[in-house]
């Protein structure tokens, strides 16, 4: 999109740089990502990024309406209600299929999500960038021009509450295990807090306590939460002390509620050139006669499982739970990024943080996820160079 750095990129690019970029974040805590690392960040232009900005204000816009908790709370009736609600989600991640729409390229939502993604080691990646390519430090990967610094401080404030980091945890299951652990990695590192699974909490009334190193019991007072009720429901082999639907004395950082709220539960309630036209399947009058150009999808999924991709009349008639089901308009990702042998596809996750004292979120870094496959995805992209988790870069 920035004709100027992908020449420049391209041009310095070869697999050696690209090993040495691997090299060395596995060397941090060695450990590589078992997510694939795009070869290259996505050059996203002024215009581009003023129409995410536009896109993600709108999708705002909603989230901040006053009759919004009612016009979601049939989001926690289908699925899970813990108690002591904040006022506000503390992260929002917006996605964004870079697509084409009569000749016109333009950014359409695909999901979003009132939980974290992958906020520590998106800025993490941007330094291992540069060290390949020193000429990146000209463009940032912050949506409001701050620096590395301001944005770890406001990440911590989010995360911690000015609680001690002792009495902060980031809450998994089975952390060890995840994709998504060399985030946790870096945030332990960057903001200090120790990673615990879900597991080793002990409940003692209303309170909750983790044993550090030495074995000592440590009270839990903030947790920034990382569990999927997804995944968490699945397993029944988990033994916890306690339950998300107990009544706790602790606080949340990312509040388990606003993952159901802020999902996919909402896109049938945006309009506008940015959104893409989505149906409840309990509120669909008649199934369209061109299946072939939508996507059936669960509300609730992470990471797309669940997703029919090529969809027909009997998936449909097959869906039971109907309020758990959105019927979503196709749209044509156009092939934009230059690889050495052809372009790919890019969906940009804009990444927002919403301070508790604050009237709005605040939009502050990306990812970016590139493709060659129908969908964005790992199961769309196996054996392809070009693809996988990257960063988008704008102009200073």
């Amino acid at each position: 999109m920035i004709s100027k750095y992908r020449e420049l990129f391209n041009a310095q690019f070869t697999e050696k740089k690209y090993q040495a970029l691997k090299d060395d974040i596995a060397s941090d805590f060695n450990y590589m990502p078992t997510f694939r690392l795009g070869e290259t960040p996505f050059f996203i232009s002024n215009e581009l990024k003023t129409q995410l900005i536009e896109g993600s204000n709108e999708v705002i816009a909603l989230i901040q309406n006053e009759s919004f908790k009612l016009l979601t709370n049939k989001s926690l009736e289908l699925n899970h209600k813990v108690p002591n609600e904040d006022e506000h989600t503390t992260f929002l991640a917006i996605d964004f299929g870079i697509c084409e729409e009569d000749g016109v390229i333009i950014p359409k939502l695909i999901e979003v999500q009132g939980f974290p993604s992958l906020y520590n080691y998106q800025i993490n990646l941007y330094e291992k960038f540069k060290k390949q390519y020193p000429f990146l430090s000209e463009l940032t990967p912050f949506i409001n021009s701050i620096e590395q610094q301001e944005y770890l401080d406001i990440l911590e404030e989010a995360i911690c509450n000015n609680h001690p980091k002792e009495n902060v945890i980031l809450l998994e299951i089975e952390p060890e295990k995840q994709n998504t652990k060399i985030d946790f990695y870096y945030c332990r590192r960057d903001i200090g807090i120790p990673i615990v699974c879900v597991t080793e909490l002990i409940k003692k009334g209303k309170q909750l306590f983790y044993k550090n190193e030495k074995g000592d019991e440590i009270l839990v007072k903030r947790i920034y939460n990382r569990v999927i009720f997804d995944e968490l429901d699945l397993r029944t082999d988990l033994k916890l002390n306690f339950h998300f639907s107990d009544d706790l004395d602790v606080e949340w950082a990312g509040h388990p509620n606003w993952f159901f709220r802020i999902s996919k539960f909402i896109l049938p309630f945006l309009k506008g050139k940015y959104f893409i036209e989505t149906t409840l399947l309990s509120e669909l009058k008649e199934i369209p006669e061109d299946l072939e150009n939508y996507v059936l999808k669960p509300l609730f999924s992470f990471s797309g499982t669940g997703v029919i991709f090529h969809v027909k009349k009997e998936d449909i008639e097959a869906v039971v739970e109907k309020e758990l089901y959105i019927l979503q308009k196709k749209v044509t990702y156009i092939p934009i990024v230059q690889s050495p042998d052809g372009k790919v596809k890019a969906e940009v996750r804009m990444l927002c943080i919403w301070k508790k004292e604050d009237t709005a979120p605040t939009l502050l870094c990306n990812l970016v996820r590139l493709s060659r496959g129908e969908m964005i995805g790992v199961k769309f992209n196996k054996d392809k160079d070009w693809v996988g988790g990257t960063l988008g870069l704008f102009e200073r």
